[in-house]
């Protein structure tokens, strides 16, 4: 090698630029979470206040006065009227309302639960021809508007003699609840474990005692949730009542509410009819309150098999 000629210098390779790492999809995640958690609960809470305000506004009003209801109706009551809700008790006949509500509704609950739950067992575990027909009519039946029903099922109610008894609006109760009743119940009952029933049969069980003692009991969150849909239905019913009930010693609670509205030629008694209301309504809250947690247990019960 030659003096002048100089050794070979290894090429110097420029450090590659550095990318700066993207965020954790972590933090992303939980600041979407953050902002989907303030918006539903904002909107849970408008939805609470649009419900709860004139529950409560409606109590405020059963212990006031005519005048002071039209005048100042978001005003507090000045003192506590308690002659509305005696009133309405007794002078305007709540109570006999009241009781005939009670027969009715308590009525027509047992007998829907009771032949709602054996329709749906029967189509729920047991194959013959037309099972599905019979389901899909019942399906069918819950689409059905029971406003067009009114005009035959009067005259049909009038040929039987049943108009204005209680026992023929108990009927058309249940008839009315059977298609929801039977729908629920039908998918909660496939949802229960057949094991338990096939060891009642090898133990000698019948099909009428394995209903009863076995399946009946492991269906009580279904029909505790099915019940109080029911319940709600029933007790806040008018329409039917009012098309064949006219005899005013079998009125329900809805239409002891009307009358009380109309009141006495052109004045109502409105103090007498906020009071009336939340009689109604006590029932049905105290109902929810009591089974709340059942009602939910029954309604996710029967989705996860």
């Amino acid at each position: 090698m030659k003096a002048t000629d100089t050794p070979p210098v290894d090429k110097v390779t420029e450090p590659a630029p550095v990318s700066k790492a993207p965020a954790p999809a972590g933090k992303a995640k939980s600041s979407e979470g953050k902002v989907l958690n303030v918006f539903s609960h904002g909107v849970l809470v408008i939805w609470a206040i649009l419900v709860v305000m004139p529950l409560l506004w409606a109590i405020m009003a059963s212990f006031k006065t005519d005048d002071s209801i039209l005048s100042t109706p978001w005003a507090l009551p000045d003192k506590l009227h308690f002659e509305n809700w005696s009133r309405a008790w007794g002078q305007a006949h709540m109570s006999d309302y009241f009781l005939n509500t009670i027969l009715v509704v308590g009525g027509s609950l047992i007998g829907t639960l009771l032949l709602g739950s054996m329709a749906a067992y029967v189509l729920a575990r047991f194959e013959f021809p037309g099972n599905r027909f019979i389901y899909y009519m019942f399906i069918g039946g819950m689409s059905f508007p029971i406003i067009l029903a009114l005009v035959p099922l009067f005259f049909v109610m009038n040929n039987m003699g049943l108009l204005n008894t209680r026992h023929g609006l108990i009927m058309v109760y249940i008839a009315y609840s059977l298609p929801f009743t039977v729908f629920f119940l039908t998918s909660f009952f496939r949802s229960l474990p057949s094991s338990v029933a096939e060891a009642a049969m090898l133990d000698g069980a019948s099909h009428t005692r394995t209903f009863f003692q076995v399946m009946l009991p492991m269906a009580k969150p279904g029909l505790i949730s099915v019940g109080i849909f029911n319940f709600l239905g029933q007790w806040n019913q008018y329409l039917l009542p009012t098309v064949l009930n006219t005899d005013p010693k079998y009125r329900v609670l809805s239409q002891g509410l009307v009358e009380l509205a109309n009141g006495q030629g052109y004045k109502g008694d409105w103090s007498g009819l906020f009071a009336g209301l939340v009689m109604a309504m006590l029932p049905v809250l105290a109902a929810y309150i009591i089974f709340q947690r059942q009602v939910v247990a029954g309604l996710t019960a029967g989705a996860v098999k």
